[in-house]
């Protein structure tokens, strides 16, 4: 479904319009803890599919706990109401009402004693937070955009060959392996080379969560797909991977959409991700019954 020759990556520059001499009021961000669980899922809720991550890690790991690897951060504005959210760490994700919450949440991130390695956000928002965090007007290291898919029903039902199974912790290699290509072709980075044991303990981790999902055709690794996060509302799909000698025959739409119908019993909307440059994945997301609804960038510092 993707090939490596496909791969757009590049280092663009991202506009440093804020003074770096302007701090913003870091007196209304405060550490997110279980006493704010209702109110931060309440407002997580409000977008749920572009906050699935934040959300599912809440739901799955709690909030003070390293599996989530950063901290949640939340801000709010002079009335007390919660503007933004923040997952403050190895991946920096974030929900921002406000510029001002944007600017409190990137400074926040400017003094984390966690090392930070990427910055995620929907439309624009993620530039936004670049010019806030950084300290110099130098751009990030990488830049990867991509088009966030989605689907719910109703949901046209496919004949699909091939049953899609849950993955078997004996392939636990292989099916890294193909998630970390997967990840390489999208914007650029070997997970399995920058972290080889931590990237196959989180792999082995959804493998015994029952969120890994593949097809074997001849006793071959032919078709996978990871759940990311899940939620009761929405199921985020990543890794979704076809071998190189299944390709060009329709199974990766196929498989897809045959998994997909089975996860719209567990959430209202499965979505996923795939670089803009990719119009041959889009195809096939789109026989598997997805449509573009916005973009995502991810700024790799």
């Amino acid at each position: 479904m993707l090939r490596q020759s496909q791969m757009s990556t590049a280092t663009v520059a991202v506009p440093h319009t804020r003074s770096l001499g302007i701090v913003p009021d870091l007196s209304r961000v405060f550490m997110l803890d279980e006493s704010s669980r209702t109110e931060t899922l309440a407002f997580l809720a409000e977008r749920p599919v572009h906050t699935v991550v934040m959300t599912s890690f809440i739901h799955d790991n709690g909030f003070d706990t390293e599996l989530n690897r950063g901290t949640f951060y939340g801000y709010r504005n002079e009335a007390g109401r919660l503007e933004g959210v923040g997952l403050i760490g190895h991946s920096t994700l974030f929900e921002a009402r406000t510029e001002k919450a944007i600017e409190a949440l990137a400074f926040t991130a400017r003094t984390s004693a966690r090392p930070i390695h990427l910055i995620m956000s929907s439309g624009d928002a993620a530039e936004r937070f670049w010019s806030s965090y950084t300290t110099t007007a130098a751009a990030p290291r990488l830049r990867c955009e991509e088009l966030l898919f989605e689907t719910a029903f109703p949901f046209a039902v496919q004949k699909c060959e091939w049953n899609v199974e849950t993955a078997n912790a004996a392939d636990l290699v292989e099916l890294a392996e193909a998630q970390a290509e997967v990840a390489f072709i999208e914007c650029g980075v070997d997970p399995m080379a920058r972290d080889r044991e931590g990237f196959l303990k989180r792999v082995l981790r959804r493998i015994e969560m029952g969120r890994v999902f593949s097809v074997k055709i001849d006793g071959k690794l032919a078709f996978k797909a990871d759940i990311i996060a899940e939620t009761p509302d929405v199921i985020y799909l990543e890794g979704v991977w076809v071998a190189p000698e299944f390709r060009g025959n329709g199974i990766g739409s196929k498989c897809l959409a045959a998994l997909t119908l089975e996860l719209l019993s567990r959430a209202e909307h499965i979505c996923l991700l795939s670089n803009v440059n990719f119009a041959g994945a889009h195809k096939s997301f789109q026989k598997a019954g997805y449509r573009a609804t916005d973009k995502c960038v991810t700024l790799f510092v």
